[in-house]
């Protein structure tokens, strides 16, 4: 009996792609929410928060977790992935951390009441660097507009530890540390002070 090479050949073909799926690396997805609190701010804020949308570097601004490695070389990890845009992760974790250190809530494309007392904050990242092994490094201006204004900057490095997992709990830890910063002046300027930047 005789069979064309054609024929042959697909079986095969197929066996091959299954073969290369069933190896494929796993997808892991991060967050740079931070787990809910369940502690109570002691001195809750009497305004809300509308903490608008964040711009983040465009070569930073990629699905994937970019890794810098010497001056001038970038990795790009397929296979490690923000969980949403990484502009909505920023923002995310800056909302939780600004309303637990407050005592408020982020009203950001909510329905306001009349004569609510509102403060909107608004973070610039210039800087997003991430070093396995190495710092995640934070740098960002950022304003807070209530009843006074202030404008601010903050440059903040955690270290990174040696895992994918401890570099986004690193730039965890540097927002929540710039969230603090914000928050500070927050409160001066929801109360109508001028807010001193730290």
């Amino acid at each position: 009996m005789k069979y064309s090479i054609r024929a042959l050949a697909w079986p095969t073909l197929l066996a091959v792609t299954l073969a290369g799926c069933a190896t494929t690396a796993p997808m892991h997805f991060h967050t740079l929410v931070p787990q809910a609190s369940g502690a109570a701010t002691a001195n809750a804020a009497s305004f809300l928060i509308d903490v608008q949308p964040v711009d983040i570097p465009p070569q930073v601004d990629q699905p994937q977790l970019i890794l810098r490695q010497g001056a001038s070389d970038v990795v790009m990890l397929d296979g490690e992935r923000w969980a949403s845009p990484l502009a909505d992760e920023v923002r995310g974790a800056l909302s939780a951390d600004l309303s637990s250190m407050l005592g408020t809530h982020d009203v950001n494309g909510l329905p306001r009441g009349a004569g609510q007392s509102i403060v909107r904050i608004k973070l610039d990242v210039r800087r997003f660097d991430s070093e396995l092994g190495g710092q995640a490094t934070l740098e960002a201006a950022w304003t807070v507009r209530g009843k006074t204004s202030a404008a601010c900057a903050s440059r903040v490095s955690e270290p990174a530890g040696s895992s994918y997992s401890d570099l986004v709990q690193a730039h965890q830890r540097a927002l929540a540390q710039v969230a603090g910063q914000i928050a500070q002046v927050a409160r001066a300027v929801g109360s109508g002070q001028d807010g001193r930047c730290p």
